[in-house]
């Protein structure tokens, strides 16, 4: 994958944007979310508890692996991540590089009792107006792709929603960026997004600039329990996963020695 990624699929989902606001005005969306009467789980809670905890992702496909799970049904997959001890869920609804629906993620959170987040490039206000509408407890805003203004906007209709923020950062530019934005829950990705590149002890590298009431969550490259292992003596204990799992046969299983091994490193 070549270092136009993102503004490809940032120049994609804007056009998505604009195609679904012709079908679906803003106004109607947001009425909708404003009518959600399904309560949020609490996202943001589920990863400020104590322990390992891991959010298990449901992706079909990524830019730089190709087909990963493509024939996954998301409420047995979110079902298996939930038994395995699964602290939250992540969806990927993006459709075209990652094959994700926005149905994925009403059927894999109505088989489970646990948060999801939805995992998708969000770059504008209707985005979240959507987000809440789908039924999702966190959404992701990624900001190396929007300005601060943006992201400002993005996190304050959020919180009015009540829905949990991921807020992803790759340096520290961007992690100055999200605190002074107001982010309490970070997730650092080890791979830089244009070049695909991952460094696995990235993620706790950039944590130690993070205020003391934030969380720290670990955002790929993580594949084995000797990986978990590794991170939680480096200092971290949160961490989203998701090819491993999803490309699994046992993820249920999988998640287990994860934890587990967690635990033991720390």
């Amino acid at each position: 994958m070549n270092t136009n990624f993102l503004d490809r699929i940032i120049a994609a989902r804007r056009a998505d944007v604009e195609n679904a606001k012709a079908s679906h005005p803003e106004a109607e969306v947001r009425a909708l979310a404003e009518a959600r009467r399904t309560p949020f789980r609490g996202f943001e809670r589920a990863l400020r508890c104590d322990g390992v905890r891991i959010v298990a992702e449901i992706k079909r496909a990524s830019p730089s692996k190709g087909d990963i799970c493509p024939s996954l049904d998301p409420a047995t997959m979110a079902k298996a991540y939930q038994a395995g001890g699964a602290a939250a869920l992540s969806v990927l609804t993006e459709p075209s590089l990652f094959k994700g629906s926005s149905q994925d993620l009403p059927a894999a959170r109505a088989a489970t009792t646990i948060p999801v987040l939805r995992k998708d490039f969000i770059i504008s206000e209707y985005q979240v107006h959507e987000t809440v509408a789908l039924g999702a407890d966190a959404l992701l805003a990624i900001v190396r792709i929007l300005d601060d203004n943006t992201l400002s906007r993005i996190l304050s209709v959020a919180q009015n929603y009540g829905i949990d923020v991921l807020t992803e950062v790759f340096d520290e530019a961007d992690l100055q960026r999200a605190t002074a934005a107001g982010a309490t829950l970070i997730g650092i990705n080890n791979r830089n997004l244009e070049s695909f590149e991952t460094d696995l002890y990235r993620a706790a590298r950039i944590a130690r600039g993070a205020p003391n009431n934030a969380v720290a969550i670990s955002l790929s490259g993580v594949a084995t329990p000797a990986d978990v292992a590794s991170q939680t003596k480096a200092g971290l204990s949160r961490f989203l996963i998701g090819e491993a799992l999803a490309k699994c046969a046992d993820p249920t299983t999988l998640l287990r020695e994860m934890i587990s091994a967690g635990e033991i490193g720390k």
